[in-house]
């Protein structure tokens, strides 16, 4: 993989909206192997019911096919700025042409694309009402095309493999074909991700990274998947996962609850969706794979790329239809993270209005001068205890007397910064005191939460905010992660002069 060049500029470099134009100029090669689909959406009016049936009639104004499946993964890594290329198979028919055309007006390599009139390509047609999908047409989906066509396309596609920096394969349950195992193990790319409705049979070319739902994830386990506590339960089951996959890691998308990186130790990152109440996007989990494979493959660390991948899934979903994002777009997305850091006074505005609709407020605060695995997972923890986190982060020159004048390494406007890019932050703000009982007065937050290694019985905080009614919540402890653990860490690897 390369590297962004960016290793000692700190974590807030890997974060800020400058990220996915480096990453655009960086411009990886990827291929996308997989089972591309057509997505067609007709939209119309919906004023009647039909005489002969108890259906709405939809007065068609628009149509629009767009690629879906593995062609949407292609589509969005060339919109973020990657050099794609699509091996797979579809029909020799209108439908495989169209897609065709589609995948190379969009910049896509389609010399590996093979068309063959033993095959029907995949279509799915959502006829949109008003604003509701009243019905989806599908056509070809449980049509696997024959192993020999797509042995002969990975056969033909060997030269595009070995030239790429990272292969992304989106199986929607045609499986492993032999000449593609084979191709696969002989020419094994820096970086593999799976991205399978199934991923145990891939467990042979051992990816590095595995994206599975949470239906996916829990049918690898042969269970249902539970209706509330999903994150724990992928927890507890973090290495039968790897070892059903094969991988060295595994990404779980939760949809609303955002997505969950595990290693053996369980849980490494979290991130923390921003979804809406519209039934028309589609592909998101697309846009995701295809955000997160291009940071990897630009050499960023995965527990950012997870969160770019989070916030490029955040973009799409925001549209109607089956959609792409941009670099520029993510550029945008991301530097809107800097209208979440706010003074406190006008925080406290915000904490008004948020409260008079109802939402819980979480508060927590620290000095956050190099952002760790550790910071993360409580932060994380934090946001589940209600509906907004605030992080309060020391001031500069309340880092110096807390910790000494060599601290703090990174700026308060540079940490404010990465934590707001955060998925689970909503609101940053710097305070100048040595406590933060004067924010706490001014904000008076439903919960305070602070790291695991106090008890309420040590802190000062403690009595100002029951006072009021308030919650101390105690999170779990992270241990051996500290940001002068970090930073020992750096130092001991500076040759003596």
């Amino acid at each position: 993989m390369r590297t962004t060049g960016w290793e000692d500029g700190g974590p807030e470099r890997l974060l800020g909206p400058e990220l996915p134009l480096v990453l655009r100029d960086q411009a990886p090669r990827v291929t996308v192997v997989g089972d591309p689909i057509l997505d067609g959406w007709w939209r119309g009016r919906t004023e009647r019911m039909s005489r002969e049936a108890p259906a709405p009639v939809v007065e068609v104004f628009e149509r629009k096919h767009v690629p879906g499946g593995a062609a949407n993964t292609a589509v969005n890594l060339a919109a973020l700025g990657a050099r794609v290329s699509m091996v797979g198979v579809a029909g020799d028919d209108e439908a495989g042409r169209m897609l065709h055309s589609l995948l190379e007006a969009a910049g896509v390599d389609v010399t590996g694309l093979l068309l063959d009139p033993a095959v029907r390509t995949t279509t799915k047609v959502r006829i949109v009402g008003g604003e509701q999908i009243l019905l989806r047409v599908d056509e070809g989906v449980d049509e696997a095309p024959p192993e020999h066509v797509r042995d002969a396309a990975a056969r033909a596609a060997e030269g595009i493999l070995r030239r790429s920096d990272a292969v992304v394969v989106c199986d929607y349950g045609s499986g492993p074909s032999p000449a593609l195992v084979e191709v696969l193990q002989a020419e094994r790319p820096p970086l593999l991700v799976v991205d399978a409705h199934d991923p145990a049979p891939w467990a042979v070319v051992a990816p590095d990274l595995v994206t599975p739902n949470a239906r996916e994830a829990f049918g690898l386990l042969d269970r249902t998947p539970p209706l509330a506590a999903r994150v724990e339960a992928v927890h507890a089951a973090a290495p039968a996962l790897l070892d059903r996959t094969g991988a060295a890691q595994v990404v779980v998308t939760l949809d609303a609850e955002g997505a969950v990186l595990l290693d053996r130790t369980g849980v490494v990152h979290r991130t923390t969706a921003r979804p809406v109440l519209d039934k028309q996007a589609a592909g998101a989990g697309d846009t995701f794979v295809a955000a997160l494979t291009l940071a990897r493959a630009g050499g960023v660390e995965l527990p950012a790329a997870l969160e770019l991948a989070q916030a490029a899934a955040d973009v799409v979903v925001h549209r109607s239809g089956t959609s792409v994002c941009t670099a520029d777009d993510l550029a945008e997305h991301l530097g809107r993270t800097s209208e979440r850091v706010l003074p406190a006074a006008e925080l406290a505005l915000r904490i008004k209005a948020e409260r008079d609709a109802g939402r819980r407020v979480v508060l927590t605060n620290g000095c956050f001068d190099v952002l760790h695995r550790g910071h993360t997972t409580s932060l994380a923890q934090a946001a589940r205890l209600g509906d907004l986190l605030v992080v309060a982060v020391n001031s500069d020159d309340s880092v110096r007397r807390l910790k000494g004048p060599q601290r703090p390494i990174n700026t308060e406007a540079d940490r404010a910064g990465v934590l707001a890019a955060l998925s689970c932050v909503d609101y940053v703000t710097v305070f100048e005191t040595d406590t933060p009982i004067p924010l706490i007065e001014l904000l008076r937050p439903d919960v305070y939460a602070k790291g695991g290694d106090y008890t309420p019985e040590m802190m000062a905080e403690t009595p100002v905010v029951r006072a009021y009614g308030g919650e101390v919540r105690i999170l779990d402890f992270v241990p051996a992660r500290s940001t002068t653990d970090v930073v020992t860490r750096i130092q001991s690897m500076v040759p003596p002069a």
